[in-house]
């Protein structure tokens, strides 16, 4: 709908998967998994509403449905966003606490190497664009990588995963590839 869309697609087919963009609630049917890319949360909710898709998604991941939320799809993923509009449709689902465009304007945007333990020892390069900051975490959420100030970048819970910046922006797919085994491994479960 909005964002990377054709960037995470690229990275997708990188580790094996065929991606299928989404529009339509009856395009959900079949997917082992959905990334909701970067963009702005606020038009993603607005269009998920208008398109028929947020009733279907939201009960899709109340279930257990695969769902990877990059930037602003994080801020989609999380139960708390500390400074959403009233109106601003979300998903939900994740148990995380999140603050919209924490670190501040586009001209604040950064990269970085971010080390990802679970993916490995060599760090992620990540790139934040306008990113949110997942601010705190429920006891069920496995903090996957932080920043230097402790903010959390990446985190997963269950099924859903949540990154504050854009794996897709680089070439580096490990966490692509950590998503597509979420998904295979939710799949061969339900």
């Amino acid at each position: 709908m909005q964002g990377d869309v054709a960037e995470h697609a690229a990275s997708l087919r990188a580790v094996g998967a065929e991606p299928v963009e989404v529009r339509l609630p009856g395009q959900l049917e079949g997917l082992a998994g959905l990334v909701i890319p970067g963009g702005e949360s606020t038009a993603i909710g607005k269009l998920l509403v208008n398109w028929g898709l947020h009733a279907p998604l939201r009960e899709r991941i109340r279930l257990g449905f695969p769902v990877w939320g990059t930037c602003a799809g994080a801020i989609m993923l999380a139960e708390d966003v500390k400074d959403a509009l009233p109106e601003q449709p979300l998903l939900g689902g994740m148990d995380i606490s999140v603050r919209r465009n924490a670190f501040g304007r586009q001209t604040q945007s950064f990269e970085t190497d971010l080390p990802v333990p679970s993916l490995g020892n060599q760090p992620v390069h990540a790139v934040f664009i306008r990113a949110p900051k997942i601010e705190s975490v429920g006891e069920d959420v496995e903090v996957l990588a932080t920043l230097e100030d402790g903010s959390i970048a990446a985190a997963r819970q269950g099924p859903l995963l949540a990154t504050t910046f854009h794996p897709e922006l680089t070439p580096d797919t490990r966490f692509h590839r950590l998503f597509v085994e979420m998904a295979a491994k939710t799949r061969t479960t339900r």
